[in-house]
């Protein structure tokens, strides 16, 4: 059984939608550079929305980490030395937290660089440097999208230090979110067929690799003892909903292609409430809910 020696940090709704919208933003930045160097043609006017879906997300990440802050307007205490004789910037590099603030920050400009760069460029391919430029920033996106799982892991809180998946949890659930989100955009253009269909069975893999993480987030915290924390009250229910989630776009990567074209189709057209992207996107909210919650209600 492990033993754990601190008092819940009490995040709540902020750190939430933190967490749930810093996998996105990384997720998209990241998916929209790999649809910019390996994708057709007909890709580009995905890989441009994902660059201008990315910046505003990493806005409203930064908002929410400032508000949760209970004094916002001294957010910048945490990116410089306020001691007396000691100014300029603060970073250290063993602090978490340090290190997140400045890679979100560091983060963001590339976001907005990249924004301005696709309001320009509707059509035409990237230059060389634009490219390499995009490169650095999924760099600093998957980290942004990693980060957060990792933050929880180096606590000493149940749950979430009794396990050495949550980094590539909340990784894997932003690429497959962000996949599903980009693929609902190319939904409303024909000539975005082909790379929706390679979104959503990026997206089946993607899935994969997170019910494989899930499975193992549940025998690491068996084995440390802390399982019936996390599957508490209404948390199985909940973590129940994640997992039928991921059966969706699992179950469309292994039908054949013209079941899962019109597998894939049908659901979109479900509607808002129920479209296959929806889905997607609400089990991962549900799982962040499920891990940063349960951790703190023991």
């Amino acid at each position: 059984m492990a033993e754990h020696f601190v008092q819940a940090p009490q995040w709540h709704w902020y750190i939430l939608f933190y967490f749930f919208l810093a996998g996105l933003a990384g997720g998209s930045y990241t998916l929209a550079t790999m649809l910019r160097l390996f994708g057709a043609d007909r890709d580009q006017a995905i890989a441009r929305m994902g660059f201008l879906i990315a910046f505003p997300l990493a806005v409203i990440c930064g908002i929410l980490l400032t508000v949760d802050l209970g004094q916002p307007f001294r957010f910048w205490h945490m990116l410089v030395n306020t001691t007396p004789g000691e100014g300029g910037p603060s970073f250290k590099y063993w602090s978490p937290i340090s290190l997140g603030s400045w890679v979100l920050l560091l983060y963001s400009i590339f976001t907005f660089v990249s924004f301005l760069e696709a309001l320009r460029n509707r059509t035409s391919r990237a230059s060389a440097g634009v490219r390499v430029f995009n490169v650095i920033g999924s760099i600093l996106a998957l980290f942004i999208a990693s980060y957060t799982g990792v933050v929880l892991s180096v606590s000493n809180q149940p749950v979430w230090s009794d396990t050495w998946t949550l980094g590539a949890l909340f990784l894997a659930s932003a690429l497959s979110g962000s996949a599903a989100l980009l693929s609902w955009f190319a939904e409303s253009r024909s000539e975005t067929n082909g790379t929706k269909r390679r979104l959503l069975k990026a997206d089946g893999y993607f899935a994969l690799l997170e019910l494989a993480l899930i499975v193992m987030f549940f025998l690491t915290l068996a084995g440390a003892g802390t399982l019936s924390v996390a599957l508490a009250g209404p948390w199985s229910i909940i973590w129940i909903l994640v997992l039928g989630s991921l059966m969706l776009p699992i179950a469309a990567l292994f039908r054949n292609r013209k079941a899962y074209d019109r597998a894939t189709d049908a659901t979109m057209r479900l509607g808002p409430a129920g479209s296959f992207a929806l889905i997607v996107i609400a089990g991962i909210f549900l799982m962040r809910l499920a891990i940063i919650f349960s951790a703190q209600s023991s």
